[in-house]
């Protein structure tokens, strides 16, 4: 199988560890399994000891029962049969598009996004159609586009709600919208929902499992819970059939997830409360730092995002996004991601949900560095 490069991966493997500034991280500053147990209120000592005497099987093959009661529970009128994990979100959405996908199928997908969602059908011989969302539309999609680009060939709409890496986010009544245009074509939607809980204004997001009996959501301890080193991620849908399919397709890939991560995953999705009450504590002051700076510097322009952790900054200078960003490295090692690994240039992808004082300090390097532009 031929597949393109995944710019955005790339990108981070080669720079990220040199960086001093990481202000191209896209999870809400990360927590320490100390602070985790620390916010669960539970006895350290006890849970290690417990941990501790956990003989190292393959544990429960489709899940530990106890973590997909928690997953469930991020969704309404879902249950854990309507789960599965996954090795992270990236092997729930490259589970979903190896299940679903066939040669010849056709495969709607935006950009912006994550790059997965459309360089995987591709390699698998689909007809891909790109949506391009455009800044003047606030990055969202184009619903008569949409229609005009399904056909009785479609067989998956591929969404990434709220964005990555705009922070844009479908309200709902466009998501029924895109529901109603995949009705049209009985296509599925696979919407990637890592960012899913983090809206500026706090408000209840529906899932795309909870508008479409062939929606599929994917998600992850990474971005919302501040955990990415538990390597956990899932698929949600209330479709049974699909779901079957998926775990047959699971047995050729993962046998199952850490009996270890499950543990500390299931007691993070346990105290979900407390740890978003911190985490859109984090957002919602960090954001406020980079539209601050925005409005400050002419150069730079963006679409305030409403949701998640990154925001899509464009500039005003005569210099590409590969080369601004490792001009950006090479001045203060401060660490963004070209826009370009997105497919679009004289722009970069910015996290702001690292701890404040990285944020402002990797601002003011910016800053400085403009002035060298």
């Amino acid at each position: 199988m031929k597949i393109k490069p995944f710019k955005v991966e790339q990108w981070m493997n080669e720079y990220e560890m040199d960086a001093k500034f990481n202000i191209a991280e896209t999870c809400v500053d990360s927590m320490s399994l100390s602070e985790l147990i620390k916010i669960s209120g539970v006895d350290k000592d006890s849970l290690l000891d417990d941990i501790l005497d956990l003989k190292m099987t393959y544990g429960y093959i489709t899940g530990n029962p106890r973590l997909k009661d928690a997953i469930a529970d991020l969704y309404k009128g879902v249950d854990r049969d309507d789960i599965l994990t996954t090795n992270g979100g990236i092997g729930a959405n490259n589970l979903v598009l190896n299940t679903i996908v066939e040669p010849g199928d056709g495969v709607v997908s935006i950009i912006p996004t994550y790059q997965q969602l459309y360089s995987i059908p591709e390699s698998l011989g689909a007809e891909v159609k790109i949506m391009y969302l455009q800044k003047e539309n606030h990055f969202l999609p184009d619903i008569e586009k949409l229609s005009g680009m399904v056909d009785k060939n479609t067989k998956i709409i591929c969404l990434n709600n709220p964005n990555n890496p705009t922070g844009a986010l479908i309200p709902e009544d466009m998501m029924i919208q895109i529901v109603e245009v995949a009705k049209t074509v009985d296509a599925y939607i696979l919407c990637d929902e890592v960012y899913r809980g983090l809206n500026q204004d706090g408000s209840y997001q529906k899932s795309i499992v909870e508008l479409y009996d062939k929606g599929i959501g994917t998600s992850s301890m990474s971005k919302v819970f501040s955990l990415a080193g538990l390597r956990l991620g899932w698929i949600a849908t209330r479709n049974k059939d699909l779901m079957e399919r998926f775990f047959s397709h699971r047995d050729y890939s993962i046998i199952s997830c850490g009996m270890i991560d499950e543990v500390f995953g299931a007691l993070a999705l346990e105290n979900k409360d407390k740890i978003l009450q911190r985490n859109r504590s984090i957002i919602i002051e960090n954001l406020q730092i980079l539209d601050d700076w925005i409005k400050a510097h002419e150069k730079y322009s963006y679409i305030k995002p409403l949701a998640g952790t990154t925001a899509l900054v464009f500039y005003d200078y005569d210099i590409s996004a590969f080369e601004f960003c490792i001009g950006l490295m090479e001045h203060s090692k401060t660490f963004v991601t070209p826009g370009s690994c997105f497919e679009y240039e004289n722009s970069f992808r910015i996290g702001y949900a690292s701890s404040k004082e990285t944020l402002i300090e990797g601002l003011k390097n910016m800053e400085d560095y403009s002035k060298t532009l």
